[in-house]
C-alpha cells in the first residue's frame, strides 16, 4: 500500500430506492491525495462530487470501494476529518470562541490549551474583536471564516470542504479564498475542495480534479502550477486563462453529452 494520505479505491454509491430506479451517483472512483496536497474537485451538477466528499468524511458509505486515511480503513465520521459545509452549521447558542472550542472541550483538553489554540486561529481568520459574539451577529462570510476555524482547531488530518463559498456574494468570495490560501500556505493541512467555480478550482487548488457527468468519475486531472504565495491578480494572467479555457471546454463537452444523453 502507498504511502499517500488518502486512498480511494473503486468507491462507487448507487442511491437504492422503493419506489424508483435505483440511481448510481459514483461509477468505481479512485484517487490518492497526498499530505499537504490541495484538491479541487469540479465536475457538472450532480455529477457526485460532494457524495465523494461525504463518503471520504464518513458521513455516507460506499456502495462498493475502500478508503484508507493514513491506511487506516474509513469506517465513519472522525475528528482526523473537519468538514466545512456550504451552509453555515455554527452552533447559534455558542459565541465564536465557543464555537472554535467545541471539539477541543469534546476532547477534554484543559482550558489553558483551549484558549491558546482558539486565539491563534481567531487571530488567523481576522476575528479576534468578535470572540464573543454570536453567530446571529456576524456576516455570512464571518460565520464561515469561524467554521473554519473550528475545523482547523482540532487539528485534522485533512479538510473537507463542501462549496463552503458558494453563499457568499462575490467579493467576500475572493477574500475568503485568499484568506483560506494564506492559512494553508501557513498550515498544509491537506485539503480537499468542491465547487462549481472553475476560477476559484485553479486558484486555491495544487491539483484539479474533473469529474464526468453522473454517474460520476474521474474524467481529468490537471496540476496548477503556478506558484505560492497567490494573489488574486493571478486569475488575470495569459497561463491561467489558458488553464481556464481548458477546463471550461471539458466540463461544457461532460454538460453536453448529458443533455444529449
Amino acid at each position: 500500500m502507498s504511502q499517500s494520505l488518502l486512498q480511494v479505491k473503486g468507491v462507487t454509491r448507487i442511491f437504492e430506492s422503493a419506489k424508483q430506479a435505483p440511481v448510481q451517483a459514483l461509477t468505481p472512483i479512485h484517487l490518492n491525495v497526498e499530505k499537504n496536497d490541495f484538491v479541487t474537485i469540479l465536475g457538472p451538477s450532480g455529477c457526485g462530487k460532494s457524495t465523494l466528499l461525504r463518503i471520504v468524511a464518513g458521513l455516507d458509505t460506499p456502495s462498493s470501494g475502500q478508503l484508507y486515511l493514513n491506511q487506516a480503513p474509513i469506517t465513519g465520521p472522525s475528528a482526523d476529518r473537519g468538514m466545512v459545509f456550504q451552509s453555515y452549521t455554527l452552533f447559534p447558542w455558542l459565541t465564536v470562541a465557543e464555537n472554535i472550542r467545541y471539539g477541543l472541550t469534546e476532547k477534554g483538553m484543559n482550558a489553558k490549551q483551549q484558549q491558546e489554540i482558539c486565539q491563534y486561529y481567531l487571530n488567523q481568520v481576522g476575528l479576534k474583536d468578535f470572540a464573543d459574539h454570536y453567530p446571529r451577529q456576524l456576516s455570512g462570510g464571518m460565520q464561515q471564516r469561524t467554521a473554519i476555524a473550528r475545523a482547523l482547531a482540532n487539528s485534522p488530518k485533512m479538510l473537507l470542504m463542501d462549496e463552503p463559498f458558494g453563499a457568499l456574494d462575490n467579493q467576500t468570495r475572493v477574500m475568503m479564498q485568499e484568506l483560506l490560501l494564506n492559512i494553508w500556505e501557513k498550515e498544509k493541512t491537506t485539503v480537499m475542495f468542491v465547487t462549481h467555480d472553475i476560477d476559484e478550482a485553479i486558484f486555491m487548488a495544487n491539483r484539479v480534479v474533473i469529474f464526468s457527468a453522473r454517474p460520476g468519475r474521474i474524467k481529468t486531472e490537471l496540476a496548477s502550477p503556478f506558484e505560492h504565495p497567490r494573489h488574486y491578480t493571478l486569475k488575470t494572467t495569459p497561463e491561467f486563462m489558458a488553464l481556464k479555457s481548458q477546463i471550461t471546454e471539458e466540463i461544457r463537452q461532460e454538460m453536453l453529452d448529458a443533455f444529449s444523453a
